[in-house]
Formats: C-alpha cells, sequence, structure tokens
C-alpha cells in the first residue's frame, strides 16, 4: 500500500477514535448548542472515519486517492470547525468548505467508480 493511502486509512481510524471520545464528551460535558455541535463532530468524523479506514486500502486510482484526500481535508475543515465552536467558542466559517470538499470528495469516489 502507498504511503498516502496508509497515511489516509490511519487518519480514518484517529477520526473514528477520536469520535468515540467526542460522543461521550457530547453527551456527559456539554449542554445545550455547544453538545449538538460536538455531538454532529463526532458523527461526522466517525462516519467519514470509517469511510476512510475502508475505502483507503482499495484505491488504485489517483482519481479516487484525491477523493479520498478531499474527504479527510473536509472531515478536518467540517468536524474541526464544529468543534472550534463547542469548545472555544469559535466561529464555525470553515464548516461550509468542510461540508463542500466532503461533498466534492463523495461525487469524485462516485464518478471514479462509474469510471471501471
Amino acid at each position: 500500500m502507498t504511503p498516502a493511502r496508509r497515511a489516509l486509512a490511519s487518519f480514518g481510524a484517529l477520526a473514528c477514535a477520536a469520535a468515540v471520545g467526542l460522543s461521550a464528551y457530547a453527551s456527559h460535558g456539554l449542554q445545550g448548542e455547544d453538545a449538538r455541535r460536538a455531538g454532529l463532530a463526532a458523527l461526522f468524523a466517525f462516519g467519514h472515519g470509517l469511510a476512510l479506514l475502508l475505502l483507503a486500502p482499495g484505491a488504485r486510482t489517483r482519481v479516487k486517492v484525491v477523493g479520498l484526500m478531499m474527504l479527510a481535508l473536509g472531515l478536518l475543515l467540517f468536524s474541526g470547525s464544529l468543534l472550534g465552536a463547542a469548545l472555544f467558542a469559535a466561529p464555525t466559517t470553515l464548516a461550509p468548505a468542510g461540508g463542500l470538499l466532503l461533498m466534492l470528495g463523495w461525487l469524485i469516489i462516485a464518478v471514479d467508480a462509474l469510471r471501471r
């Protein structure tokens, strides 16, 4: 497996692990809007982390690897922005860019699947 694919799979596993802890903290350590934002960040981190973990080892084309990289970056921006708002009262200005990257990443992966 290439270093990029290994890194993406590893990032996915780390995102899943962080999501478990984050969801526990959202449920037991936060309240109101902060709990909702942290819970949503955890949900996206777990789902996209699992996708990266499962899809990266089999990514045989550059197109698919680019799509997976977009998922990873989108996950960092989207979940990170929500988490920053929940924990540090930071603005969520990066969440829309992260969401757009997540959508584009999935579309690129879909196109790659159709090309085969």
